[in-house]
């Protein structure tokens, strides 16, 4: 048991420093992005002047999607553990059950949020 419970901590960690790379590589991308789109319309770059904007914008929610997500897939660990170690006590095992609730919640809520805002960035800039 103790060794599943090491290659398990193990397997984790090597998710979030992968999750980690990738999350800093999206946010290093879209922060490139929102930038670039915030000096073309500062420069007066020809074309649509809400690009910039909407770039800008688009980046913000990304960023803040990818760091509710990275949250919400936290918090989903913490609860599952949570619910391992109750040992059986039902209060314990109704916190644990209400914390991977919320997570989950927070991971819809944070995919709803991104997929709203495109289709309402997508709309004006259309």
């Amino acid at each position: 048991m103790k060794n599943f419970l090491n290659i398990s901590a193990l397997v984790l960690i090597g998710i979030f420093i992968f999750s980690g790379l990738q999350t800093s590589a999206v946010i290093a991308e879209t922060s490139k992005e929102a930038i670039q789109g915030g000096a073309e319309q500062v420069a007066g770059a020809p074309g649509n002047s809400t690009k910039g904007i909407n770039n800008t914008i688009t980046g913000v929610i990304t960023i803040l999607s990818v760091i509710a997500g990275i949250v919400a897939v936290v918090m989903l660990i913490v609860g599952g553990y949570k619910y391992m170690t109750s040992g059986g006590d039902a209060n314990k095992v109704s916190s644990a059950k209400s914390t991977v609730l919320y997570a989950i919640i927070g991971l819809i809520i944070a995919v709803l949020a991104q997929v709203i805002a495109r289709f309402v960035l997508k709309k004006s800039a259309g």
